[in-house]
């Protein structure tokens, strides 16, 4: 039997029409961002510990629904569930005692929630009309940028996601400021005849529905595996050694990269080690500085004089550790001179904040600036001013009549 595949990553499954053009969709759990690996699936429980299973719709979304029909379900399945308006098709992601699990995650009681109901497996007409709706998805998303720059809205579409019977769509916007869309949604809704709701969304969540490569090499963390995002600031950076360079450290969403809270336990446990230097440490041949520290290597390095760098010298966090002893009972630890040398050109000082790279922090909060010190600002200003004029004067009466 011959087939046609189609790959839908947003949603996890592979599309295919059989002979009689059908459509059968089958999981594909390895391409789909919100996966949850089953722990369970080679182990046969004596009961089901509940009804309840976990829906998962496009690649933004998923929804805990109770089965009051007692279908025979597992993962992988195409449902149709209910929804607010109509019936919406989703594919079962989870199911077991991880279902619990998930659920206690996100906060939602079992005795407290109002599940929505699974109705009944997919059938070939619920999948025929779900694929026709996903279908539409693309044109209706630049229709609808089109309309909203005609409307001159400060706003961008990012994504629009169908419900299964294809009488509702929610359109994924991302604003920086509060829009008024009253009259783009009465738009919408004449040029689709559908049911129009609006979600806002970060810089973030619009990345990782977009989907890149990273300068790691690899597909964006956003995009791939992460469902909530961190509030992430400088204080990463400056842990890591990392130089404070906006174009280095911000990801495809112009905000700092989600990997430097990644790794920041880790330089945070490995800088426990590391002694906090507060003076040059005092050799027979001379006072050395501290220049850079390697962290995960667990090696500092010092010069003699911090504006010329004549010679760099590493040495262990213990060595270091014993020369801060010796100083603290006012001892000179041997000449240094002797201990491993390195190149200038072979360390990297990029741990410096160089001139032109401190715009940065324009991603913290920043508190507002002080009235005296505006004011401070203005007197000055003015006195500059009045300086000039008594200047320009004075060269007035120095021309010749």
């Amino acid at each position: 039997m011959k087939y046609s595949y189609i790959s839908d990553c947003q949603r996890g499954c592979h599309k295919r029409k059989n002979e009689q053009n059908e459509w059968d969709v089958e999981m594909h759990a390895g391409c789909c961002k919100l996966s949850v690996h089953d722990w369970f699936k080679d182990i046969t429980l004596p009961f089901n510990p509940c009804d309840i299973f976990e829906i998962r719709f496009k690649n933004t979304h998923k929804g805990f629904y109770k089965n009051t029909n007692e279908l025979t379900l597992q993962i992988g399945d195409i449902v149709t569930v209910e929804s607010a308006s109509g019936h919406d098709v989703g594919i079962v992601s989870l199911s077991g005692p991880l279902v619990l699990r998930q659920m206690a995650r996100h906060n939602i009681r079992l005795e407290n929630f109002e599940f929505k109901k699974i109705y009944r497996k997919a059938k070939p007409f619920d999948i025929e009309k779900w694929q026709e709706a996903i279908a539409r998805e693309h044109r209706t998303m630049i229709k609808s940028r089109q309309i909203s720059a005609a409307l001159n809205l400060n706003m961008k579409i990012g994504d629009v996601e169908f419900q299964g019977d294809g009488t509702k769509a929610i359109f994924y916007y991302i604003a920086d400021e509060r829009v008024d869309f009253r009259e783009l949604i009465k738009r919408l809704a004449e040029e689709f005849h559908i049911r129009i709701e609006m979600r806002q969304i970060g810089a973030r969540q619009e990345a990782g529905l977009i989907g890149g490569i990273g300068i790691c090499g690899r597909e964006l963390c956003c995009s791939l595996w992460m469902s909530g995002f961190a509030t992430v600031n400088t204080t990463a950076a400056r842990w890591q050694d990392l130089s404070l360079n906006p174009q280095k450290l911000t990801g495809q969403c112009s905000k700092l990269k989600c990997c430097l809270n990644h790794e920041v336990a880790t330089y945070f446990e490995a800088q426990k080690e590391f002694p906090r230097i507060t003076a040059p440490l005092e050799a027979a041949d001379g006072d050395w500085s501290l220049l850079k520290s390697d962290i995960l290597q667990g090696i500092m390095y010092f010069v003699t004089h911090l504006d010329r760098v004549e010679k760099i010298i590493e040495l262990p966090v213990s060595r270091v550790k014993e020369i801060i002893a010796l100083n603290k009972q006012g001892k000179k630890a041997p000449a240094l001179s002797d201990s491993t040398s390195v190149k200038k050109e072979e360390i990297k000082t990029d741990f410096k904040d160089t001139v032109g790279e401190d715009s940065i922090t324009r991603f913290d909060n920043k508190k507002k600036k002080s009235r005296n010190k505006n004011h401070r600002h203005r007197k000055n200003k003015g006195a500059t001013n009045n300086n000039m004029g008594k200047n320009s004067n004075s060269n007035e009466n120095n021309i010749p009549k």
